[in-house]
């Protein structure tokens, strides 16, 4: 169903099966399913304190969480059970696959497809028109619990019209390059370059994006 731009949470618990919290803005036409919670306050804010957009002819379906202070753009799309952290910049045209999680401080460029249960962590930028796997794993923690490790973080970079594979692992700090694809089931452990396929473990390159027979 659709909502009006502005709701009020106490309205909404009595008229929905979902849930918005403090400030969220939604643009028109936005729909909106069962079980849903906009809004989450991050620890350490109070309600009010952060606001959240999501833009117009957006889709949030069922059992999503989204956090507050995201800013989302126009057309955006969740399958069931989609988990999105605070602070994230989304563009528009994005979709993002059931069951995947995408934590806080992530930047995610227009036309962005991220198929069901991948993992995205902290500070990964993932830009226009690329395109995520099933089951695909981004990391940023290069010694995980080791004492100062979250003041350390580095996400991934994957670049314009990059492709990486179902169940690919891409190691911290990692740069996927414009126009690459990653195989299947692949671990990246270092930079792959603009226009190449790379595949194995760790991940190999192949041949030139631009001899793919198709």
């Amino acid at each position: 169903m659709g909502i009006p731009s502005l709701i009020d949470s106490e309205e909404c618990d009595r008229m929905c099966t979902y849930k918005i919290i403090g400030n969220v803005q939604l643009g028109e036409n936005v729909t909106i399913g069962d079980y849903v919670i906009i809004g989450i306050l991050p620890k350490g804010y109070e309600e009010g304190d952060i606001a959240t957009k999501i833009g117009n002819d957006s889709i949030i379906r069922s059992h999503t969480s989204i956090y507050a202070g995201n800013r989302i753009g126009r057309n955006f799309q969740t399958g069931h059970g989609v988990r999105i952290r605070e602070f994230n910049q989304i563009g528009d045209n994005v979709s993002v696959g059931t069951n995947t999680v995408i934590e806080h401080h992530v930047k995610i460029e227009d036309n962005v497809r991220i198929h069901s249960q991948a993992f995205i962590p902290e500070y990964c930028i993932i830009k226009k028109n690329a395109w995520i796997g099933p089951r695909v794993v981004l990391t940023n923690a290069k010694y995980p619990r080791y004492p100062g490790v979250k003041e350390n973080l580095v996400g991934v970079v994957v670049e314009e019209n990059a492709k990486i594979g179902a169940n690919a692992t891409i190691l911290p700090g990692i740069r996927i390059g414009k126009n690459a694809l990653v195989g299947a089931g692949s671990v990246v452990t270092k930079d792959v370059p603009d226009n190449v396929v790379v595949a194995g473990n760790p991940a190999k390159f192949l041949k030139y994006a631009d001899e793919i027979s198709y």
